[in-house]
Order: structure tokens, then sequence, then C-alpha cells
């Protein structure tokens, strides 16, 4: 008992040093493999910590295995996140949207001010291609789920902010079901003014907030 106390603290620790081990500075930004290696670094970890603390009487063999598998199926996610994002920056045409690949996501955000016109929810015509051309990426790509989640500044009355948020997720979204992606694959959400990227005492920075996520997320 003693044993398994002293292995619950050693992978809850693990978990808060993920960050450090997974620090870009640390593995070299100008790696084209950066999110790959962080993938299996962070699927490694977890997976040891979660080895030993399992139910195996060997605990140091159960960390390595759940180590060596965990490192597997991190580096594998890392390695096809790596390669949708340099697929995804060549078809998308349209400046201002940005593609962030988080080593477990990609996220492709679509500024307001690009795709809707002032407190519309009709996706601007020059902004329906890009968005088709996700449709397209993620059918080559049948195992990603899809969040689409709606952002505004603070200007307004919040739950007025929440339900436009929300109707633009969806416009975005039935682009994608038009272009052939299942609605079973796609979640819309509506967040409003409540998970601003800046701040929202500038123009600029209410800018960067009024936005359109498609979250793109690997389910194995």
């Amino acid at each position: 008992m003693k044993f398994l106390k002293v292995s619950t603290v050693t992978a809850i620790s693990t978990v808060f040093l993920l960050g450090a081990c997974t620090d870009p500075a640390r593995i070299g930004t100008d790696d084209p493999h950066q999110k790959a290696k962080q993938g299996a670094i962070l699927g490694g970890m977890l997976g040891a910590g979660i080895g030993a603390v399992s139910g195996s009487s060997n605990k140091g063999a159960a960390a390595l295995a759940g180590g060596a598998l965990g490192a597997i199926v991190g580096g594998t996610i890392g390695d096809s996140l790596d390669q949708q994002e340099a697929e995804l920056r060549e078809q998308l045409s349209s400046d201002g949207i940005t593609i962030t690949n988080t080593g477990d996501r990609l996220i492709v955000s679509l500024p307001n001010d690009i795709t809707f016109a002032t407190d519309s929810f009709e996706v601007r015509p020059g902004l329906r291609a890009d968005v088709s051309r996700v449709a397209a990426h993620l059918n080559r790509y049948p195992d990603m789920t899809v969040q689409v989640v709606g952002h505004t500044d603070s200007d307004g009355e919040a739950a007025y902010n929440i339900g436009l948020s929300k109707r633009r997720a969806n416009a975005v979204a039935d682009i994608l079901q038009a272009g052939g992606v299942s609605y079973s694959r796609i979640v819309t959400i509506g967040r409003g003014e409540e998970e601003p990227i800046a701040s929202n005492l500038t123009a600029e920075g209410k800018a960067r907030n009024r936005r359109v996520e498609i979250v793109m997320i690997p389910t194995g």
C-alpha cells in the first residue's frame, strides 16, 4: 500500500513536469517534427505514470510497457498532425486565417471580420471556399472529430453574444456538412465573450477575440 501511494505521487508529479519537458525552446522551434516529439514525450510519460499505478505486481515492467505504448501513440498522432498542418497551410488562401498545432489537435481560426458582415451569421462568399477546403481535408481524415466554436468580443449583452457566436458556429458547421463531413462528427459551441485570447480594451484585441475556431481532434 505504501508503494502505491509513492507511485501515485510520482505519476502526478510527472504530469506537472510535462510542460518543461515539452517546451518548444528545449526541443527546437525549427524542428519540423517538434509536435511529434512532444506527443511522444507526453504519451510516454503519461503511459509510464499510468503503468506505475496499475494493479500489476511488477510496477517497473508496467511503467515501461505503458511508457513505450504511450510514446508510440503520442508520436503517431504528432506526426499525423504535423502532416495535416502542412497540408492545410498549402490549401487555405485567405489572409487572416491561422492554424495552430497544439500537439494533440489542430485549430483553424477564422476571424469574424473576414468571415461575417457586422452582426451577421452568414459566411461571406470569399470565405466559403476555404471552409469547403477544410471540409475536403476532414473527409481525407475521417478519424478526426470536429468542434466548431464561436467567439465574440465583450461589446453588447453577454446573452446576445452567446447566441450570435452559436449561430456563427452553426453557419460554419453547415458548410462543413455540405462539403461531406458527417454531422455526427461535428459539435457546435457558442462561447460568446467567455474565452478571449486578447484584451477587450483595445480595438485590435476585440478583433482577435471575434472568431470561429474549427478544432480537429484525433479520436485515436
